[in-house]
């Protein structure tokens, strides 16, 4: 993927390496919370307790492209110390977002290390992590619990990684922090329903979206044992994980498992249709040499495919996705309009300024360089598919009136970035503020200017994660890896973490010391726009955006 490269090439020098998973959090205390499937010990350091690789569901090999089921219960308390399995992915690393801003085993100085980065991979991955101030919440109000879910699109991408560690949150606003593995790929979106009629896998499409759902309802079940209030969950993610949040705002079996929501750089306004998903199971199964095989024997089959053979194979398609089938997925996410399902719910969408900086710049150096004359060409080259009646040449024309201080790659990057990255976004706020709900979701556009590569990638995509996470000394592949780097984005990483927090506490983002956001409407369009100095602007770009609208967009891959 070109965001692989990009990412790889963004790793900067840790503070410190971490330390071996046997010394993971030292031995302040060990912590034992009783679950749905028995007791967990985990270990504490520093007012706040983590458990981590805590099975949710059962070793989906035993469940291949069938929904979840719950984990086997455990009679002996079991030890939550290190990674659990990360999903199965071709690629070996999986770890592509934290990969922007991490290297390897990063941790730091100031707090416990976790085990070194992503872990092992297998068909055993239905594992989520717990961070709590303290399991025992007696005679005090339960905790806000915010659910992170990893981007990576569908095709990859895991949260054992230090970049998630929810230590900071949890010490910042006294809430619990979760985040979750899942099945990706063919593993949790090929859409067998479109070629056999074993009702065991009426569900295929969407099992990586039903391990979510069994992900919510283990939170739902079991987060008070933790000191969580399971009545004010927050499910949010970045990229594909923010695409994700979306998708379950549209489920049904996800209704009332979460309360609020956020999306960071991540939208799904349209899910795969049963055609494209049946076409796309068909490539599949000939990878596999089992394009003719008997409806009736698929099972048996693919059953008997070893791990490596299912991974290569998945690999006949970039864009794995849920698919609409009637059945957990009855609908497009966001179209034709927001769902009705999750109107209630209050929801903050967000982009940073230039996503397309890292998403394509970074597997093609050569576009930082461009003259005026190569643009329209590399604009039909890596955008063309986005860009419906509007050509390249008018584009340009219409970028150098409005920016004349642009260089041409600047052009290049703000264009793709805005028929690319953005249209998403702009289309599901429209909807929310165009539904019969009360005004509930709030807009922000991430355009704090990363110092790395000397600053020629401004504000890209993933560059949001280590503020709202308060998580930047584990992030120099994106913050800069000196201590006056750090010290010079912490006022906006208090801000971001904070606004979180207060949207997870109340539902609504505005807290002491943000500009007062208001709620997203069609006439002002008020968005947050987060710098070193944060403010609220009215309808930002607002000339980009309604000259991308006539592209039409159209999510790909639906």
């Amino acid at each position: 993927m070109n965001r692989r490269i990009f990412l790889k090439n963004a790793v900067g020098t840790t503070l410190a390496s971490a330390g071996m998973p046997g010394a993971v959090f030292g031995q302040e205390s060990q912590p034992v919370v009783r679950t749905t499937s028995g007791l967990l010990r985990g270990k504490s350091h520093d007012g706040v307790a983590v458990f981590l690789g805590i099975p949710y569901g059962g070793d989906t090999h035993a469940q291949r492209f069938q929904a979840p089921l719950p984990p086997s219960p455990w009679t002996n308390v079991r030890d939550a110390f290190v990674w659990g399995d990360r999903a199965p992915q071709h690629s070996g690393r999986p770890g592509m977002t934290a990969r922007a801003h991490t290297a390897p085993n990063a941790g730091t100085s100031e707090r416990y290390h976790l085990p070194p980065d992503e872990g092992a991979s297998s068909e055993d991955c239905l594992h989520l992590n717990v961070w709590t101030p303290s399991p025992s919440r007696k005679g005090h109000e339960r905790r806000p619990v915010l659910v992170y879910i990893h981007g990576g699109a569908y095709n990859g991408g895991t949260v054992n990684s230090v970049l998630y560690d929810g230590t900071r949150l949890c010490k910042r606003g006294d809430v619990v922090v979760v985040t979750i593995n899942h099945r990706l790929n063919a593993f949790g979106f090929l859409y067998l329903a479109g070629v056999t009629a074993d009702p065991a896998y009426a569900d295929s499409g969407n099992v990586g979206m039903l391990d979510l759902v069994l992900a919510l309802k283990w939170v739902q079940n079991n987060i008070a044992q933790f000191g969580g209030d399971p009545t004010r969950v927050t499910i949010f993610g970045q990229s594909g994980g923010g695409a994700k949040c979306a998708t379950l705002m549209a489920m049904p079996p996800a209704h009332e498992k979460f309360h609020r929501v956020m999306t960071m750089s991540g939208q799904q306004v349209t899910a795969a249709p049963e055609i494209i998903a049946t076409a796309r199971t068909r490539d599949f199964l000939a990878r596999l040499g089992l394009q003719n095989a008997p409806p009736e024997k698929l099972r048996t089959a693919l059953d008997a495919m070893t791990l490596d053979r299912l991974q290569d194979a998945a690999r006949v398609s970039s864009s794995w996705l849920p698919v609409v089938d009637g059945r957990s997925l009855p609908r497009d996410p966001f179209s034709p309009d927001a769902p009705p399902l999750s109107k209630d719910v209050p929801m903050i969408l967000g982009n940073t300024h230039d996503e397309t900086r890292g998403l394509i710049g970074g597997a093609h150096p050569e576009l930082f360089s461009l003259t005026w004359d190569q643009v329209p060409g590399a604009l039909h080259k890596y955008v063309g598919a986005y860009l419906g009646p509007v050509t390249p040449a008018a584009i340009v024309a219409d970028y150098r009136e409005w920016y004349p201080h642009y260089s041409p790659s600047d052009v290049f990057f703000a264009a793709a970035t805005a028929f690319r990255s953005w249209p998403g976004q702009v289309i599901e706020a429209e909807r929310r503020a165009q539904s019969p709900a009360q005004p509930r979701t709030w807009i922000y556009e991430m355009d704090w200017p990363s110092p790395v590569a000397g600053g020629r990638i401004g504000a890209p995509h993933t560059v949001d994660i280590p503020f709202v996470f308060d998580n930047l000394a584990v992030a120099p592949g994106m913050i800069g890896s000196t201590a006056q780097d750090i010290s010079n984005a912490q006022p906006l990483a208090s801000m971001m973490s904070a606004t979180l927090i207060a949207f997870a506490r109340s539902g609504n983002p505005n807290h002491a010391g943000l500009p007062h956001w208001l709620p997203y409407d069609m006439t002002a369009r008020p968005t947050m726009v987060w710098n070193t100095l944060s403010k609220i602007v009215d309808d930002p770009r607002g000339r980009e955006r309604q000259l991308a609208t006539q592209a039409h967009y159209r999510q790909p891959g639906t």
